[in-house]
């Protein structure tokens, strides 16, 4: 879609002074798909030249916020790390064209917003950590479950970048459990819980999005039975908070998130139990 009220393009490495109208430019795949007529200019962040993806020397994973759909994809399924499988499955929920795996960008899907992000999915679950960087050069952390406060609504403050996801690698080693459900064979998200499991500690936790305006991550020093991860997701998770569009009421977006989430606590209390023999 052409956005007729934008008047000019420019590169992000020019850091030039921000202006009312302006717009940070990654994948462009949301900014491009309906109007936009508060924009003025785009600040386009494609030639900053960040590494997609970095290893640490400790251990963890820095996702840059230019990091592609399809670059996150082929990094996961060489990734040797217990947790590589996730990456996958939350790629494969993005349900998108190979267009828009090719240009859509983390960056792009954490700022956004959305219930069902896929990208807030998998970063909330393991524990990532948000960097941003306001137009002063000041840098903050913000956890990713964090970030989100609600649907389409995020921690980031005017002209403020987020450069950077970063998994830890504790989290990278923890044994994990995936389920999703939606109304349509290949339809949005209606709900998605991930669980994972830490061999060190044998702490758990269970994370639930897209069926709430916001993630939400419950962690128990050991894996939980069925009764106090429903007591805990209730205490958290109020009426207001569960999402309400043409992809699920929030009922039945309520009764699936209880649901996957026993079913996430179930198999992964059995592969600590396994783990323990």
């Amino acid at each position: 879609m052409d956005l007729n009220t934008v008047k000019e393009v420019r590169d992000a490495r020019l850091r030039e002074p921000w202006q009312p109208g302006d717009a940070w430019l990654g994948g462009g795949t949301y900014l491009f798909s309906e109007p936009q007529p508060h924009l003025r200019r785009l600040v386009d962040l494609s030639r900053v030249g960040w590494e997609p993806l970095t290893l640490g020397e400790d251990g963890s994973l820095e996702i840059a916020a230019t990091c592609t759909i399809a670059q996150l994809s082929c990094f996961g399924r060489k990734f040797g790390a217990a947790a590589a499988p996730l990456i996958e499955q939350c790629c494969r929920a993005f349900l998108a064209s190979f267009k828009i795996w090719n240009m859509a960008t983390v960056g792009g899907n954490l700022c956004n917003g959305l219930p069902a992000g896929p990208v807030i999915s998998l970063t909330a679950a393991l524990d990532g950590t948000c960097l941003l960087q306001s137009q002063a050069g000041v840098r903050r952390t913000v956890k990713v479950a964090d970030f989100i406060t609600g649907a389409g609504r995020k921690d980031l403050g005017e002209g403020e970048l987020l450069r950077s996801v970063t998994v830890p690698a504790r989290a990278l080693g923890c044994r994990t459990a995936f389920r999703q459900a939606s109304l349509y064979g290949l339809g949005r998200s209606g709900a998605l819980v991930i669980g994972t499991l830490d061999p060190v500690d044998g702490s758990m936790a269970v994370t639930m999005s897209a069926a709430t305006v916001r993630p939400f991550r419950f962690w128990f020093p050991l894996p939980p039975d069925k009764g106090e991860l429903r007591r805990a997701i209730e205490a958290a998770v109020g009426d207001d908070d569960w999402f309400d569009d043409i992809h699920g009421l929030p009922e039945w977006r309520r009764h699936m998130g209880f649901r996957l989430a026993e079913e996430v606590r179930h198999e992964l209390t059995r592969l600590s139990q396994d783990g323990a023999r």
